[in-house]
């Protein structure tokens, strides 16, 4: 088997894992993200090469088979050629006007529980549930349109701020960034590749620490705290929010006390998942939604506003604590032995153990 077929195998079978370390490997990735017409067209006269094939994927495997002869020599030409494409890139977004376009999202409300699948969402409880023409019509403008709404802005949302999270990321000198799009890998990390994951506190990881806590769960302190000041709550499916402001309403060291402890508790477990972040690690790899289940090495970037959760949304946008904290730890990133990033998990339904490289950056506003 040619070298090409190998590292060609290990990708599409997911097995990313194989590359950590190999030069060669790393190398295949590293031409992958430029396998495109348009970077193709600038990257041949600029390694000074004439390519017999015609073909965008014959391409690959001659340009592969030329620059694999000399592994260290060819990283330095394409590190430097993504390094001025990216810039090309980069230069096309006003990080500026975009980040004041995002500050006038004012609420996250995806206007549903459609779990990122709105045509699901629209299908199941609307075009299955009525027969009624005129009745659908009316929710078009009301339900409909606020679901729409929701998912429309908060998909925009995400997209742009993500951008500008891998372009503080791209901008930093110890990473190099795919220009291409290649599953799985978003950028390299001293030649190691990672794919960023943004995401916030998982809410089912806080639960199950307090369980291991031999906590109360929240819902549970809080519906038996408002049955203690005789506070009265219309929603019953979670009417965690109602109890607390109307704690906060009451004001007296005692209903205040209520919501100290709570708060007490969060901290304790995000504080000790920042001290030691394995834990968390592993229940996000083995957490992950079935239909994107992979097993590539990511860097997760969790957000985390202590002052309340539920706001955690608005540090996509703060570039001014989201550059300092990346920087850092990008910084000290070389220092990082590998090996103690290596995270070994189990996923429902598949029998095998699945390894990887992993580790956490903490964006937290207390």
């Amino acid at each position: 088997m040619s070298t090409f077929k190998k590292w060609n195998q290990f990708h599409d079978s997911g097995n990313l894992f194989a590359f950590n370390g190999d030069q060669e490997g790393v190398l295949w990735l590293k031409l992958k993200s430029l396998i495109r017409p348009t970077f193709i067209k600038r990257l041949i006269p600029y390694l000074n090469v004439d390519l017999k094939e015609k073909k965008t994927k014959e391409q690959f495997v001659e340009l592969f088979d030329l620059l694999s002869g000399k592994v260290i020599e060819s990283h330095k030409l394409l590190d430097t050629f993504i390094r001025d494409e990216d810039i090309k890139q980069s230069e096309q977004i006003d990080t500026v006007k975009l980040v004041s376009e995002l500050f006038k999202v004012k609420s996250f409300d995806w206007g549903g529980d459609y779990r990122n699948s709105l045509d699901k969402y629209l299908i199941s409880r609307y075009v299955k549930q009525m027969t009624s023409y005129e009745e659908i019509i009316a929710k078009l403008d009301t339900e409909i349109s606020t679901a729409v709404r929701g998912y429309l802005l908060n998909s925009w949302y995400n997209h742009w701020s993500s951008i500008l999270i891998e372009n503080l990321f791209k901008g930093h000198p110890a990473v190099l960034p795919t220009v291409g799009k290649i599953k799985n890998v978003d950028f390299f990390i001293n030649d190691t590749p990672f794919d960023l994951k943004v995401t916030y506190f998982p809410n089912e990881f806080l639960k199950q620490r307090l369980r291991e806590k031999a906590y109360p769960q929240e819902l549970a302190y809080l519906k038996r705290a408002a049955k203690t000041f005789q506070i009265k709550h219309e929603c019953l499916m979670d009417p965690s929010y109602e109890i607390m402001e109307r704690l906060k309403n009451r004001n007296t060291p005692d209903s205040l006390s209520v919501l100290e402890k709570l708060h007490g508790r969060r901290v304790e477990i995000v504080e000790e998942a920042i001290k030691d972040p394995r834990q968390l690690i592993q229940w996000l790899y083995e957490n992950q939604g079935e239909m994107r289940f992979s097993s590539e090495n990511r860097l997760f970037l969790v957000l985390i506003d202590l002052n309340d959760f539920s706001n955690s949304w608005k540090l996509k946008r703060n570039l001014d604590v989201l550059r300092p904290a990346i920087d850092n730890a990008l910084n000290q990133f070389s220092k990082r032995n590998l090996e103690t990033l290596k995270v070994s998990f189990r996923y429902p339904g598949k029998t095998s153990e699945f390894s990887a490289l992993a580790d956490i950056i903490f964006i937290v506003k207390k």
